[in-house]
């Protein structure tokens, strides 16, 4: 095994036992309530965005209720925006006074946040703009997002990158050497002519590497929502990162390099439209479909982050929590069928999906059946079944209509009505089945 894959599967093991983690989208945009790219899209100069800096003042932020949040929902891990691409700070850093200490709210945001996620258990993760929108000597003119890349005024400026690079590398190294352990670093992104060594990333990720040998990266040093890069190769790249990060989708069958191994990945999914709070945005996905989506992800051997976007006042929105209620209530009794599973050894059945953990299959099943649900291939290989709602036994059945398919279990949620019987759980019922070795 090459040895960059070796390293990268050590270090992924608690991420991709763990599943489901929490994204956290935060900062300054949270005023306008337009979304996180407001200055991108509306041509934002500085001084136009200069007024949100100056009445920056969450007076209800309180991470400690956003962490219990996350247990509630079932979440192991949590990303916080320590610097979205505006470049606002939400930590104290040394190396600019754009950051949340120097507005009316005088906290280090990102202190709170990590030492609150780590008093529930929760591992801690810091999302970190690569590029940045305030930085002097970031390129404006005629780049792909900069909110001045139409403006004439900045045609032919001249800005020294290099100093750039020094202040980003600078931050980075401020947060992996001022916080304690961090678990996760999500870099946020390259783009045509902007990516890999414009980065100097081969330094970037060595310097992250030395700082905390543990942390486990994303992979847009070199990708980007569009592309994975090299991490879909027997070969990657030292800055390939170590998972894969596909945005609002869930790939059609999983991740895998080129030699068809799986490798690493986590889909990064709203639970509006925004990742940024959206004042406007009330079309939320239901917990059915957030439940559905984490056991999709979970099937492929993947991972799901899902977005909260907090308000100015550092409120993560009711719309938000009542959801992710919602999802704790299921996960509570179901959690098993997540934590520690991967594909099944069996294909996608007609009636939901496979989830597996050694020995431990678990059935999805999102609809009703004509007659009993279908186990196909599994006659005789079912030692025991139970119902994870409330861990009432399953038996398999033998009934009269099905004796002509001996390859196959088959059973009834109610032994006593043999056709349709409603599914116990609209969200998502789960059998756990234990199958003989």
């Amino acid at each position: 095994m090459n040895p960059r894959i070796e390293e990268r599967t050590k270090r992924t093991e608690w991420f991709l036992h763990d599943r489901f983690g929490m994204f956290i989208h935060w900062g300054l945009y949270a005023i306008p309530a337009r979304g996180e790219w407001v200055r991108s899209y509306e041509h934002m100069s500085v001084e136009e965005y200069q007024p949100f800096f100056d009445t920056f003042d969450p007076v209800s932020y309180d991470p400690k209720e956003w962490a219990r949040l996350a247990k509630e929902a079932g979440m192991k891990y949590a990303v916080l925006t320590a610097k979205h691409h505006d470049g606002f700070c939400l930590f104290d850093s040394q190396l600019t006074d754009y950051k949340s200490t120097n507005t009316p709210c005088k906290r280090d945001l990102v202190r709170e946040y990590v030492e609150a996620f780590r008093e529930e258990g929760i591992r801690v993760g810091l999302y970190f703009s690569i590029i940045d929108w305030h930085h002097p000597d970031f390129p404006h003119y005629g780049d792909q997002n900069h909110p001045m890349r139409d403006c004439e005024a900045y045609k032919g400026k001249e800005h020294n990158f290099e100093r750039y690079l020094e202040y980003m590398h600078g931050q980075v190294r401020e947060l992996l050497t001022n916080y304690g352990k961090i678990d996760i670093m999500w870099f946020d992104f390259s783009y045509p002519g902007m990516e890999c060594e414009t980065w100097r990333a081969t330094e970037l990720v060595t310097m992250a590497r030395s700082l905390q040998p543990d942390l486990i990266i994303d992979n847009r040093l070199e990708g980007s929502g569009q592309r994975s890069g090299t991490i879909k190769t027997q070969n990657p790249s030292v800055y390939a990162g170590d998972f894969a990060c596909p945005e609002q989708m869930i790939p059609p069958a999983g991740l895998t390099d080129d030699a068809g191994e799986s490798i690493p990945w986590e889909a990064c999914i709203t639970l509006n439209d925004n990742w940024g709070y959206c004042s406007a945005d009330h079309h939320y996905k239901s917990p059915r479909m957030i439940i559905r989506s984490l056991v999709e992800c979970v099937s492929k051997n993947g991972n799901m982050i899902l977005n909260v976007g907090p308000d100015a006042k550092g409120r993560i929105p009711e719309e938000s929590v009542a959801i992710l209620k919602e999802v704790g209530r299921w996960m509570k009794d179901h959690h098993d069928s997540i934590y520690g599973c991967g594909i099944a050894e069996l294909p996608k059945p007609e009636w939901g999906r496979y989830t597996q953990n050694g020995n431990r299959l678990y059935a999805h099943i999102y609809e009703e059946c004509m007659g009993p649900i279908c186990l196909s291939k599994l006659a005789g290989r079912v030692k025991s079944a139970r119902l994870m709602k409330d861990g009432s036994e399953i038996q398999m059945t033998n009934y009269w209509n099905i004796r002509e398919y001996p390859q196959d279990a088959f059973f009834f949620f109610d032994s006593k009505r043999c056709w349709t019987f409603p599914l116990p759980d609209e969200n998502d019922t789960v059998v756990e089945i234990i199958l003989k070795e």
